[in-house]
């Protein structure tokens, strides 16, 4: 069986040029494309809750980004949410880039080992300067800081009782599980 890698030029081509159905879930993962599982009503009860949390940052502290196109070197991953830092065009002219996210938030029902093994390491390798995992099914979030590599300087895992903390947002870990 022959494999063939696809470039970030390559799959917005084939976007633009409507190849996948529009309720896709795809994500380019160093060249693979990768559909995402459907969204559970737990999972999109947390993303909401999240946006409407992180919402009064928007314009001036950060650009909110929901479930939208984030480019992690040779790939484009959909994270659940992203702060980007702001730009009058709210990333109209391209889309944004690894170096433009202040945090990225996975929530993970069914996905925690692809986001602990593959994702959260493309993000270190780009960059990003801060995740959280939120882990439903395990009770805790995993917020990993300072990338170094394919990892993290530091990961912390958080439960109820602890408390989230992103630019000036205070959120109670139990909110999120």
């Amino acid at each position: 069986m022959t494999r063939h890698k696809v470039s970030l030029e390559e799959f917005h081509r084939m976007v633009e040029a409507g190849v996948f159905p529009e309720d896709s879930r795809l994500e380019l993962v160093e060249g693979d494309l990768v559909e995402m599982s459907p969204i559970g009503k737990r999972h999109a009860a947390k993303v909401a809750k999240l946006t409407a949390l992180f919402g009064p940052l928007v314009p001036q502290k950060a650009i909110l980004f929901v479930q939208s196109p984030l480019v992690v070197g040779n790939s484009e991953l959909y994270p659940d949410l992203a702060l980007l830092k702001p730009r009058p065009d709210f990333y109209e002219e391209r889309l944004p880039e690894a170096q433009d996210a202040l945090l990225v938030v996975e929530v993970a029902e069914t996905s925690l080992r692809h986001d602990l093994g593959v994702k959260v390491p493309l993000y270190a390798s780009a960059g990003v300067p801060e995740v959280w995992v939120v882990d439903l099914e395990g009770g805790q979030v995993l917020v990993h800081r300072e990338p170094k590599g394919e990892g993290y300087r530091e990961v912390r895992t958080l439960g109820p009782g602890d408390t989230l903390a992103f630019m000036g947002v205070e959120i109670p870990v139990e909110v999120l599980l």
